[in-house]
């Protein structure tokens, strides 16, 4: 359950200081000071040669997210199957605006039931991860996000390591982190949609910890539909961690993804730029979500064969 204590030995113990210490000290030293440290150049994400797997694996070992860049230019979602399943990413999270193969198609749509969501239109995205609403046992662990076409003027995403973002409020004040892993912290109300039905209210914590001891974050910065635990101690921590991802930080990254590139990561908090697309070429990217995480060594399926 995600408001069970981190077991006695976990650096996300608040009573372990030594390993807490431990921890950060190698997390810090570990941290890509730079956009361009987070790139791997690959010839085809479908078929990674054994020096580009580990090369991805690496920083996704450092800071939870590797961007990897490529030729590939082709309208294919079957890019992501197959590169995720080259680090083990297999159960897809199909969510019900997803294309039938559980892939979405991310592009601005004019007509339709996506046009009413803000992933499906030219806007600004605030601060999230992914599947913040989903219940505890669908938790969005990874993501793949493949760019075809990238927009004329914008679209860029900022990035940054949840666990940077734990290693900061803790910092900062451990009652912060003691109160955004109550169950209770965070509510996502219920929804009712005329196609999607009903979505059930859903509680939890912004931080909780797997059952492999690795550390998950739930969180998004909208305003509208979203009811924070309203004791002052709550408030505290969720005002510090905005002020946190307000600010240009140190920490984190920024990037624009350009045809062939790739973000693989363990559903990173990420946000986006407000867009200006050519009408001829306009942006499409395909986003995969997944209920695995990627390990620091993974058991992965082979990749496939010409």
């Amino acid at each position: 359950m995600d408001n069970q204590p981190p077991n006695p030995d976990s650096p996300f113990n608040l009573q372990n200081d030594t390993a807490w210490r431990r921890w950060r000290e190698q997390k810090l030293d570990l941290q890509p000071r730079s956009e361009e440290e987070l790139l791997v150049h690959i010839q085809d994400p479908r078929r990674l040669t054994p020096a580009e797997q580990a090369a991805v694996q690496a920083r996704i070992g450092r800071c939870n997210m590797a961007v990897y860049v490529s030729p590939l230019r082709q309208e294919d979602p079957n890019v992501l199957t197959e590169l995720g399943a080259q680090f083990g990413l297999v159960h897809l999270d199909a969510n019900w605006l997803a294309e039938e193969d559980g892939i979405s198609s991310i592009r601005v749509q004019h007509q339709g039931t996506r046009k009413d969501y803000i992933p499906y239109t030219n806007q600004p995205i605030k601060w999230h991860t992914d599947g913040y609403y989903n219940p505890p046992e669908r938790k969005i662990c990874a993501m793949i996000l493949h760019c075809v076409q990238n927009a004329r003027h914008g679209g860029h995403n900022r990035l940054m390591d949840p666990e940077l973002a734990y290693l900061q409020l803790r910092e900062q004040n451990p009652a912060y982190i003691r109160a955004l892993m109550a169950a209770d912290a965070l509510l996502i109300p219920e929804r009712v949609d005329a196609l999607d039905g009903v979505r059930p209210a859903q509680s939890g914590p912004v931080f909780s910890v797997l059952g492999n001891g690795q550390l998950h974050m739930r969180y998004t910065a909208r305003t509208r539909s979203i009811l924070w635990k309203q004791d002052p101690l709550t408030r505290s921590a969720v005002a510090a961690l905005e002020a946190l991802l307000a600010k240009p930080a140190p920490l984190g990254f920024q990037l624009l993804l350009e045809p062939g590139m790739g973000l693989l990561c363990n559903n990173v908090l990420h946000d986006r730029s407000a867009f200006t697309d050519d009408p001829s070429h306009p942006r499409l990217l395909y986003r995969a979500r997944y209920l695995e995480r990627i390990q620091p060594e993974t058991t992965a399926s082979p990749a496939p064969q010409a």
